[in-house]
Order: C-alpha cells, then structure tokens, then sequence
C-alpha cells in the first residue's frame, strides 16, 4: 500500500521484554521499530509506590550483555535505578524506541500487521506483543459495592502513607504487594488491617543465598507451566517476599498488622471476612518450607558446601492474633479510613483486531510465544515459557528465541 511504512518487525512495549527483543533483533540487522506508549519502563515509573524495591538482587538485575559493576550486588535497586537501566540499555545499544505512541490497534492486512498509532500507521510482516501482562490494575467485582464511605486505592495508585487520608487502612490482598505497602504503612505508624488470602511465601535467603537465586541454581525457576501439579496455581498471586529480608504474616501481625482473612463484600454496614486466616498462613509456610527443602535436597545430591539451615526472625516470630478470628468488622468503629486493593494485575490487549487471539480470561493464546497467526509473537508474559519468564532474569531467556523466530521469517 502507497505510503504505508513497512517493516520486519513492530515490537509493542519498551519495559525489559520489548527491549530485550528489540536488542537481538537489532544484532540480528533486522530493520524494525519498538512503540512504547509513555516512556521506556512505564509501568515501573507510574505503578509503584515510593518505597519501591526490586525482589530481585542487583547481581540478577541486569539486560543480556550488562555486568554488575555496583558495590552492592547483593543489594535491591529501586524502581528508579530499574529505569535508568533500561533507558542506559537502549541508549547504548542505539534501540528504536518511539516513546508516547501507543498502539490503538492491529489488524491483519496484506498478509502482515497494520499497526495504527495516533502519528499514523505501519505494516509489519512480524509483530511482537510486549506490552506485557501485569500492567493493567485489577480489582474485584466486589470494589464496586463497597460502599461505607471508604477511599479505594489500588497498589499501582498507591505512593505513600502520607498521600492517604488519616486513619486505619484496610489492605485486601497478602500477596508481595499487598504485604511490603502493609509493611510500609506499619514504618509510618498507620493502623493496618490486612485482609489475607492463599499465596505462598518465600524467605528472602537460606543456607547463606538468596532465594532467586537458589530458585536458578536447583532449576526452580525453569519450571514450565505444564510440569505444575496443580496448573491453576500460577493464577494465585506473586508469592510473599520483601527486599532485604523476609516478609511473613506473623511478623507483620507482631508489628501490629490486624490480620484477617479474606474480604468477602458487606453486610449490614459491616465488611465481612472467611473464616480462612489459619488456613491461609499455614498455605504461606508450606510455601516456604516446600522451598527449603528442595533447596537441601539440591546442596545434598550435588555434594555442596553451604551453611546449615538456621532460624529466619522473620518466620519464627509469634504471630499476634485476632481470638476469636474477625469475621465482621464495622469500618466507622474501626477507624477505617481507606481501603487498598492487592489484588494484582493483567494485561489489556484488546487492541488486537485479529479474531480469536484471547482465551476466556482475556490472556494471549500462544504456544511458548508463538501465537495462532503466521509473524505473531508475545514475550513479557507471566509463564511464557518457564517460571522465571516473569522475572527480570527471563529476559536473557525468552527475548533471544522470539528475536530469532522473527528473524527466521525475515530471511
């Protein structure tokens, strides 16, 4: 079509998955461009909170080909040092970012994607769908009608204890978020209710490493979706983990968090909760033992020197309880002020006009990235390919093999 810019490749989303590809198709001479519709790492500059601290140490936190070259590799970078990062990796590597374009949707035309923008249109013969699937805040049915005169916040809105009205907040979600932002309420001295629910913890370090780390090394993090007894689990949240040190239940209630367990809606004027707290924290320990113990039995099967096993402050403090448990709480009574909702996030990718390319839950359907259409590719998933698909890490792994699938179609 006259006029129409055409291209190998489009790459939807400058985060780390859009970047990382661009980078390998860039190496791989593969004339494309990256569209981003805020600024390179949007989602890490607009939907974190201040005290923000990657979950990852410095040493992990890293594009394919950089080094940690800090004094701290052992340390957690913030959100703003992630960015600078990323805007240092594609200055370097000289990578076609166009920042403030996004992408108002994707057709199929002249057997390639015409990608349309607000600054006009381009037809590509391969598009990467990076734009990612934990950037679009999610909260349930149940926000709607809660009602009672409360301030709802989601995570991706929260900054800080001071941009909240004065009085106690109610978390709803024990996930790492809702569990590090209860974390950072309890530091400002603010009354914190926290609403639980069934994920898993991880202790922040073991036998003298950290834990993402000894998640690669015992091949934790390879895990694929299809290898988990119960598949549905990936569905459940981001585990519990803090920077620095481990974040547990118990030792947020024996700081003062009141916790509680799930939230169900309202009642009479009252917020009403499950009678699932006991059950929630044992799933949360189980967690963390499960990961202990395969942690031991890797040291044990490959002869390896490491500490023994010692008690963690964070795990083994006395949890402070509600007795009875809390099923029904007035707000007014209680001195609930603000409602914060951890309940995660998704992808939005209904900007993609290509017929039945989303499943029932509105996710991408693909093949280990591969979509159903001939040049369609995602990357930046959660479980793309492996567990740690969702890290920084699965970078290195996933970017490079969509990169060459692209190229391969481009030869």
């Amino acid at each position: 079509m006259p006029g129409l810019e055409r291209l190998d490749a489009v790459v939807v989303g400058a985060g780390q998955a859009g970047l990382g590809v661009s980078h390998f198709l860039a190496r791989a001479g593969i004339p494309h461009r990256v569209l981003e519709r805020g600024r390179i790492g949007e989602s890490w500059r607009s939907q974190r909170w201040d005290a923000f601290h990657m979950n990852t140490i410095n040493a992990q936190t890293l594009m394919p080909g950089q080094r940690c070259c800090g004094a701290e590799p052992e340390g957690f970078m913030t959100h703003h040092g992630w960015v600078s990062l990323l805007e240092a990796f594609a200055a370097t590597n000289r990578l076609p970012v166009e920042s403030g374009t996004p992408v108002i949707e994707v057709t199929p035309e002249d057997g390639g994607y015409r990608v349309a923008t607000p600054r006009g249109a381009l037809l590509a013969r391969n598009l990467v769908v990076a734009s990612g699937g934990q950037n679009c805040p999610r909260t349930p049915a149940l926000a709607r009608t809660l009602q009672l005169g409360l301030r709802q916040v989601h995570t991706a809105d929260y900054r800080n204890p001071a941009t909240l009205p004065p009085g106690a907040v109610l978390v709803a979600g024990a996930g790492q978020s809702g569990c590090q932002i209860a974390a950072d309420l309890l530091d400002a001295g603010r009354t914190v209710y926290l609403a639980t629910c069934r994920v898993g913890r991880l202790p922040r370090r073991y036998r003298g490493r950290d834990v993402v780390v000894w998640m690669h090394a015992c091949g934790i993090a390879d895990a694929r979706a299809d290898e988990l007894a119960d598949p549905s689990s990936r569905y459940r949240g981001q585990p519990q983990i803090g920077p620095f040190r481990t974040i547990s239940l118990q030792s947020l209630s024996a700081r003062g968090a009141v916790l509680l367990g799930r939230l169900l809606g309202t009642e009479g004027g009252e917020l009403r909760f499950a009678d699932d707290l006991a059950e929630n924290m044992r799933a949360a320990d189980a967690a963390s033992a499960e990961m202990k113990s395969t942690v031991d039995a890797w040291i044990a099967r490959n002869g390896l020197e490491a500490p023994p096993p010692g008690p963690d402050p964070e795990e083994e403090v006395a949890p402070s309880l509600p007795d009875p448990p809390i099923l029904a709480l007035d707000p007014a009574r209680a001195g609930i002020s603000t409602v914060i909702w951890g309940t995660g996030f998704g992808g939005d990718f209904s900007w993609l006009r290509l017929g039945r390319v989303l499943d029932a839950r509105g996710d991408p359907v693909h093949a280990a990235g591969v979509g159903p259409h001939p040049g369609l590719f995602y990357t930046g998933l959660p479980w793309l390919t492996a567990r740690k698909s969702a890290l920084v890490t699965g970078v290195a792994h996933d970017a490079p093999r969509i990169a060459a699938l692209v190229a391969a179609r481009c030869d």
